[in-house]
């Protein structure tokens, strides 16, 4: 049973992704009244976080088996003896899952209060400690080591400072409070630490702050999926086009066992040393990122010596993982974006991928991804693509977690086959205490694992061998005019 509203949109939003559930094509398939059930259902389940948290090991440094011990032992340190089951992925061998603990329902709440910001909310659900930046409010005599209820600020109404809040909030779990409310608020810029150690969350999920670093990357499991189904192999030269903050980079170095070059790409400073301090941290050196934008990474003339931009047919493999609206992350109660902001991504995608495909070898693999759950950046977008390059063939992924893709784009059911969405909508609400943990078999706590994650998207594309990109008018594809202003690229 649901502890939290359904996720807050825009009436002008939720109409539009409304729509998109409940298309010509999925109505005549489903009918009208399960379609508006699957709606909700996503709505619902939006707000909630995945079932799971997934970890990716590192095995350039470790083996899988050694980091599930290491991983077992630390886990039964943060939750005083309590023994939480640490699955391996069987489809991934790399993937290890640990079941989240809750909603937990008779958690007392206290007359001290704290309020945090909505992203610093989200964090505390999957398991994460109240750090100073995302306090927003808090009561009034607030003392460090009093014992306090932290509440989220979803729709961004309370003000920085405030010693109550009567506006929306949701109850996210009590802590207790490492510093002072004078401390929090004295505006001091040093100030970055731990706020609240969160003791009693209603989402029970292991902290990952500093945890096994090195041996450990925390990732969604569809992030983890498209490094699997790009298959990156020893010695190529891959592409990593939208690559902050670098967990599908460093994946693919440790898929290729650190032998080639993976060349990474951002148009952000500080999110280009992010990749390159989490490649330092996980030991690859055949990660090479640059602070480029990959629009603009395709030269039709002379080689720039393995610095962006590149020459057609530089890359065996590529990866666009696409700046996309994000509208499958989770657990997300609230986004004030508008319709304008939501659907601003389709050109940018398509002009990614324009760059992508003239970039790939004859004969090698693009792979597309985003994390969002809309027609136009997916479904709509495969089509697209298939139109405009004759050179690019569908390819059936492996390994097949997701399901198919969603009707409404015109694709054949073969085509929606080759495709994998995660979709949110696919599960009711699952609540899973530590009881009902014992009485589970691993093969469904898996298939769980595999339904109940963020939103996300998949496609797999080989450009055919013995066959140049032909494309009307190419610099307008690449370069179109009139492109709506665009929100910066979420990080998966």
């Amino acid at each position: 049973m649901s502890v939290f509203p359904k996720i807050s949109l825009r009436l002008e939003v939720e109409n539009y992704l409304k729509a998109n559930f409940l298309n010509k094509e999925v109505v005549s398939a489903f009918g009208k009244q399960e379609a508006e059930r699957k709606f909700e259902t996503l709505l619902q389940n939006l707000s909630h976080p995945p079932s799971f948290t997934t970890v990716r090991v590192n095995t350039h440094l470790a083996s899988v088996q050694h980091v599930k011990n290491l991983l077992h032992d630390e886990l039964q340190k943060q939750f005083n003896g309590l023994s939480f089951p640490v699955l391996q992925h069987p489809d991934l061998q790399d993937v290890l899952l640990i079941p989240v603990i809750g909603p937990r329902k008779n958690i007392k709440q206290q007359h001290c209060e704290v309020i945090v910001g909505a992203q610093c909310g989200n964090a505390v659900l999957r398991g994460a400690h109240v750090y100073v930046p995302g306090i927003v409010s808090a009561s009034k005599f607030m003392k460090g080591g009093d014992t306090v209820s932290v509440y989220s600020d979803i729709k961004g109404k309370c003000k920085k400072g405030a010693k109550e809040f009567d506006g929306t909030k949701v109850f996210l779990g009590n802590g207790i409070s490492e510093l002072s409310r004078k401390e929090i608020f004295s505006g001091l810029p040093d100030l970055k630490g731990i706020g609240i150690r969160m003791t009693e969350p209603v989402y029970l999920s292991p902290s990952f702050d500093n945890v096994l670093p090195g041996y450990l990357f925390l990732q969604n499991l569809p992030s983890a999926v498209v490094t699997h189904v790009l298959d990156p192999q020893p010695g190529e030269r891959i592409l990593d086009l939208c690559a902050a903050p670098g967990g599908k980079t460093t994946h693919i170095a440790a898929r290729m066992r650190d032998q080639g070059e993976v060349i990474a790409l951002d148009k952000i400073a500080n999110k280009v040393e992010k990749i390159k301090q989490n490649a330092l941290l996980l030991g690859l050196n055949s990660i090479r990122a640059f602070c480029f934008d990959g629009t603009k990474a395709l030269k039709l003339d002379t080689d720039t010596e393995g610095e962006p931009p590149f020459l057609p047919e530089s890359f065996d493999r590529i990866l666009l993982d696409a700046p996309c609206s994000g509208m499958g992350q989770r657990p997300n109660m609230a986004c004030t974006w508008t319709l304008k902001e939501v659907t601003s991504y389709q050109p940018l995608q398509r002009k990614l991928f324009t760059v992508a495909v003239e970039l790939l070898k004859p004969g090698g693999v693009l792979v597309y991804s985003t994390c969002t759950v809309t027609l136009a950046e997916n479904e709509e977008q495969v089509a697209w693509a298939l139109g405009t390059f004759p050179c690019l063939q569908l390819q059936r992924q492996d390994p097949q977690i997701g399901g198919a893709g969603m009707m409404g784009a015109g694709l054949t059911s073969e085509q929606l086959k080759q495709l994998q969405r995660f979709d949110p909508s696919v599960v009711p609400s699952w609540d899973t205490d530590i009881d009902s943990l014992r009485d589970t078999r691993t093969e469904d706590m898996i298939r769980l694992a595999n339904q109940d994650c963020i939103g996300f998207f998949i496609a797999k594309f080989v450009k055919g061998k013995n066959t140049k990109v032909s494309i009307k008018n190419f610099s307008n594809l690449l370069y179109p005019s009139g492109m709506p202003g665009l929100v910066d690229q979420c990080d998966p």
